[in-house]
């Protein structure tokens, strides 16, 4: 059994959310956190310790090499004097050829650097951190873990779009993204409900960014993303699925150029664009604006539909999971998703969806809200690297 201690690194534009693990049979977590306002002249760092109690701190301008030296300095007694063995990071795109948990050398980085203009919002900023924690810890393992590597084994009729077979082959197909979340989740099912461990399972990870995918075996074989990150369901920035359509309209009649729709469709789009109130849920449901409340519906709208398309993919429908920060903490989201859904065998006690209980479900198919862990999952894939070490 190995020792020392695990960092997990989970960047974007503007933060980086960050856990601490003691490595070993399975990792312990000893705390985490998270940098906001990484480029701002106000830069926050917040630590969570394991009994709950929070700690924040004013850490002026910095970019991410700098976040990453104010978070070892804030948290470095959770280190108990070990030295940090191995990094693990989250990478949004892998493409075809990341699959599994993968070291991180010169050439690797390169390799996903070239991924960026599939993922522009996460991958640029991912790879900043890796850079940064390749810097601060010479001599440790860094390991990436993957968002679109849970869904590689998807049939080809679930990869591919209608276009000339060469696109295909050119990595021009549905990737799927929010795979350490379906993992974990997938991995919990299974331990909290054995009898679905094989079961038709449709996992809605629902937050600011927000996707579902159709599991079976504890596999994923159908996902609402797509390409990129903006397809399927309407997110908190994003727009979902769109008419390819639209995109030809606005280049060819409203002369927007690929910056400017990129713009659209990545930040001002979703719940944001729909309320014109907030991309945060909690302050739509708090809203008493009529627009707030249509941007609500459209959300859950389409929840409704990809739920069904994706039960048709699995030939039925043994549970739906609600997981992200919408899907753990919305009553109001998951009861309107549930309703009038008894065809799908989905009931649910409004008492303990207003509690936020593990399991909603009254009718045949199990309705759970499971907490997902990201974090725990990097964690336990950078544990496995360094058990498998011989010198360890």
């Amino acid at each position: 059994m190995t020792s020392g201690a695990i960092l997990t690194l989970n960047a974007g534009s503007s933060s980086i959310k960050f856990s601490i693990y003691m490595a070993g049979d399975e990792p312990e977590e000893r705390l985490r956190g998270e940098v906001e306002k990484i480029g701002g002249d106000n830069a926050e760092l917040a630590i969570v310790r394991g009994d709950g109690g929070e700690r924040r701190f004013q850490i002026g301008h910095v970019d991410h090499r700098a976040a990453m030296a104010a978070i070892l300095a804030h948290s470095g007694h959770a280190l108990d004097g070990e030295t940090v063995a191995g990094v693990g990071h989250r990478i949004v795109h892998g493409g075809t050829d990341f699959t599994t948990p993968t070291r991180l050398d010169d050439a690797t980085v390169e390799r996903l650097a070239a991924l960026e203009p599939l993922a522009p919002l996460h991958q640029p900023h991912n790879l900043a951190a890796v850079r940064a924690a390749r810097s601060a810890f010479p001599s440790a393992v860094q390991i990436a873990c993957f968002d679109t590597a849970f869904h590689r084994a998807h049939p080809w009729v679930n990869d591919t779009f209608a276009l000339p077979r060469e696109w295909y082959e050119r990595g021009v197909r549905r990737y799927g993204f929010h795979g350490l979340s379906y993992e974990y989740v997938s991995g919990e099912v299974a331990r909290i409900a054995p009898e679905l461990r094989h079961g038709r399972v449709v996992i809605a990870h629902l937050g600011n960014g927000a996707s579902m995918c159709a599991v079976r075996d504890g596999r994923s074989i159908a996902s609402t993303m797509g390409f990129t990150a903006l397809d399927g369901l309407p997110m908190g920035t994003r727009c979902g699925q769109l008419d390819p359509g639209v995109l030809l309209y606005m280049m060819d009649q409203e002369k927007m150029t690929p910056p400017e729709i990129s713009k659209l469709l990545y930040h001002e789009s979703g719940l944001k664009g729909l309320s014109g109130v907030s991309h945060d849920m909690r302050e739509l449901e708090a809203s008493g604006r009529p627009e707030a409340a249509e941007a609500i519906e459209y959300f859950v709208f389409r929840i409704r539909r990809e739920l069904g398309a994706l039960s048709a993919t699995l030939g039925g429908l043994d549970a739906l999971v609600f997981t992200g920060g919408i899907g753990e903490h919305s009553a109001l989201v998951r009861r309107k998703v549930c309703e009038n859904m008894e065809w799908l065998g989905i009931e649910i006690d409004d008492e303990r969806n207003a509690d936020h209980a593990l399991d909603l479900a009254v009718g045949r198919t199990r309705v759970m809200v499971v907490p997902t862990d990201e974090e725990r999952v990097i964690a336990r894939a950078v544990n496995n690297e360094l058990n498998a070490e011989p010198d360890r």
